[in-house]
């Protein structure tokens, strides 16, 4: 059913994960654009707020700290209160549904408030990772899109990248040369590529074309230290990690390359903010999950048609065969091919 009342003062909530806070910012500007005239408010980590730039002058967003300040049920009742007090909310877009926002949801919800919460979908998803279902389900951007739906929000889609990020990290590309940024790295074991097969794929590029130049990402000590280690192998090659940088400069990168080589983790997000073309390789989760990069090409996925895949919708399950066979025969020349074919494909448009 149709509402007539638009609301004022849209509250939007999406704490983590990074990759689940990127996903919302293409939804989020364009409903921003949408209703100039309606202020919204986007309370999320601290952390991740910094993935917002470029933001529409409707919008605030709220980093907050959920360890300290908002800890636990009794934190988020302080913080529900002090949202309701300080903007006067009058419409709650919940886009996370956990039990952090659904204490900000009851509390809104009291005082009158109009709710819509994320549908995630977890019956389909699980019949997915249970071999009953192999077809593609509602992706988290249309499931965002949905929420806003509900609270009287319809929209067109109109967010088309950031487009004016710059850093100071790297000298920007020349244009003879062409970038490749190589991010390696996920947080869970079945959604990683082997780092010594990822190499054989850095040096069939860096063979392939003398002017071609890698860009690797990653976080982490432990990360930075691995990454360190391929530049000091390979000429052409520079490691994001090893600069002290931000989301911005990040951004700033990604709008330079040509492609990237990703795995399912929140570096192909990032990417995709960018309109940065995404090679993705896909190990124990399948896109079906609904977790494609935004408006990222399904050809360019690299994946073996395993009947085992997907064993887990966000990669945290061990394989049952304790090989990971679905990443390990994966390679190399696979994913370099399918690079060069990103390439090719551009060169054709230029």
């Amino acid at each position: 059913m149709r509402i007539k009342e638009e609301p004022r003062k849209v509250l939007i909530i999406r704490f983590t994960a990074l990759a689940d806070v990127a996903i919302t910012i293409p939804v989020v500007y364009s409903v921003c654009a949408a209703y100039p005239h309606i202020k919204f408010y986007m309370v999320t980590r601290q952390w991740s707020s910094y993935l917002f730039v470029e933001r529409p002058r409707n919008l605030v967003v709220l980093g907050v700290d959920v360890r300290n300040k908002y800890k636990g049920v009794k934190g988020m009742l302080k913080l529900a209160k002090k949202l309701r007090k300080d903007y006067k909310i009058d419409a709650v877009a919940d886009l996370h549904s956990v039990i952090r926002s659904w204490v900000i949801d009851s509390f809104m919800k009291s005082h009158g408030v109009r709710l819509a919460r994320i549908d995630k979908g977890h019956k389909m998803k699980k019949l997915l990772t249970k071999g009953k279902i192999k077809r593609q389900l509602t992706t988290t951007h249309d499931r965002y899109v949905e929420v806003f739906n509900k609270i009287g929000l319809a929209f067109k889609e109109t967010f088309e990248g950031y487009q004016k990020v710059e850093t100071q990290i790297i000298p920007p590309k020349p244009d003879n040369e062409t970038w490749v940024a190589v991010a390696p790295f996920s947080q869970h074991r079945s959604k990683e590529y082997p780092l010594e097969k990822m190499e054989e794929v850095i040096k069939l590029l860096l063979n392939h074309d003398p002017n071609l130049r890698i860009i690797l990402f990653g976080g982490g000590s432990k990360e930075k230290a691995l990454l360190h280690k391929v530049t000091m192998k390979y000429e052409r090659t520079f490691s994001v990690a090893e600069a002290k940088h931000g989301f911005t400069d990040e951004f700033a990168v990604l709008r330079q390359c040509n492609v990237m080589v990703s795995m399912d983790s929140a570096n192909m997000h990032l990417a995709s903010l960018t309109r940065t073309p995404v090679v993705s390789v896909w190990g124990g989760t399948h896109r079906y999950s609904g977790f494609l990069g935004w408006k990222q090409n399904p050809n360019n996925i690299v994946e073996l048609d395993y009947e085992c895949r997907p064993c887990s919708v966000f990669g945290q399950a061990q394989c049952r065969y304790g090989d990971y066979h679905c990443l390990t025969d994966i390679k190399p020349e696979t994913i370099f091919n399918q690079v060069l074919k990103v390439l090719e494909k551009q060169k054709k448009h230029d």
